[in-house]
């Protein structure tokens, strides 16, 4: 079975950025246009189900021995999950209140403590980073190290990312209330980056723990081979976005949406329609985004070009569901992950799943 047969139409040619504020309802995706890539990772055969009948998988973090941690956000649950899908439960984080677009959601793992798991997670009365102990076998009591986040019923925000020197980046949504995003001073509406304690970690460009904002719901972070750090962004009724993440940029939600030359706000790499995305988990393999949609029903592939990217390609479409969580696994396939339990998918037989996509 060749690739070809799991390629859905391609998204509308590449473009540079175009002028205004929050733009008009264009059909398809764009990216700025640049030098093609060659080379680099594309998926090459059937996705092949590693396990099945889990409740809304929400991030995917692998460990030295190739397993993954996988959080489930309703039910609160932290599972293991080896290559060939032997799974069993580490975890049961008992304080977390789900509700809405909430729960159990962002894991991370430091490169160099693979026995301490952070998790970002919902209660009943905010959002909040934990550090947990990890014993090969079972997660230590949850030790908060960041609370007091505004949550709602949806814009959480969740993703959280560890960069190559140990310090934890962390994106925390608007919770509902836009006008937040433009606060340097509040934590919510942003992408944050501390300490393994949850203290602003040196060098961060406000004295605190901000490192961007402007932004509305980021739930997928990852960084390329260059260190350069991405982010996926839910827009509001135009334009969902991929962003190149830069100190102390603004992104200029909820001033603008998509696309826009003012100098103001850091435009978005590539965007596509509300209906076409909903992005939520994010992996790069080599020259190549991966961007899991949910309302989309879709895998999206991104050449990625350096600092621009060029023309989107839809994969998968409409044959697994809505999709939440992507992760590049250490055998160089991808791990993606269904969320069609999460009251607003058709669960099919098998849901949620994970399934694992050979890379050629």
């Amino acid at each position: 079975m060749n690739r070809r047969q799991f390629l859905s139409a391609a998204g509308a040619a590449a473009t540079t950025l175009v002028a205004g504020g929050c733009s008009s309802t264009p059909s398809g995706p764009t990216g700025t246009s640049g030098p093609g890539s060659s080379g680099t990772p594309a998926p090459d055969g059937a996705p092949q189900t590693i396990v099945s009948g889990l409740n809304v998988p929400w991030s995917i973090v692998f460990l030295p021995d190739r397993s993954a941690l996988v959080s489930q956000r309703d039910d609160a649950r932290i599972s293991q999950i080896t290559e060939d899908g032997r799974v069993r439960t580490v975890g049961d984080v008992a304080d977390v209140a789900p509700r809405g677009e909430g729960g159990l959601q962002g894991l991370a793992v430091a490169p160099d403590d693979p026995r301490t798991v952070f998790a970002y997670y919902t209660t009943d009365d905010d959002n909040r980073v934990v550090r947990m102990d990890f014993d090969d076998a079972r997660l230590g009591a949850p030790r908060p190290i960041m609370t007091g986040l505004d949550t709602a019923f949806n814009h959480h925000g969740g993703a959280m990312l560890f960069d190559r020197d140990g310090t934890l980046f962390v994106a925390v949504g608007d919770a509902a209330r836009p006008d937040v995003a433009q606060d340097v001073r509040a934590r919510n509406g942003k992408i944050l980056r501390i300490t393994r304690d949850g203290r602003p970690a040196p060098g961060n460009p406000f004295g605190n723990e901000v490192w961007s904002y402007g932004h509305r719901n980021v739930e997928g972070l990852a960084f390329d081979r260059a260190g350069r750090l991405w982010a996926t962004e839910f827009g509001q009724n135009d334009r969902d976005e991929l962003n190149l993440i830069r100190r102390g940029g603004n992104y200029g939600w909820p001033e603008v949406e998509g696309e826009s030359d003012d100098p103001r706000w850091i435009p978005p790499v590539t965007t596509w329609s509300t209906g076409e995305a909903s992005p939520a988990g994010l992996a790069i393999v080599g020259d190549r985004a991966y961007v899991a949609a949910l309302r989309g029903r879709r895998l999206w592939e991104v050449p990625l070009q350096g600092e621009t990217a060029g023309a989107p390609v839809a994969r998968f479409t409409d044959e697994y569901g809505r999709i939440r969580a992507v992760a590049a696994a250490p055998d160089g396939s991808l791990w993606m992950a269904t969320s069609n339990t999460d009251g607003r998918g058709l669960p099919g037989d098998g849901d949620d799943r994970i399934l694992r996509i050979p890379l050629s």
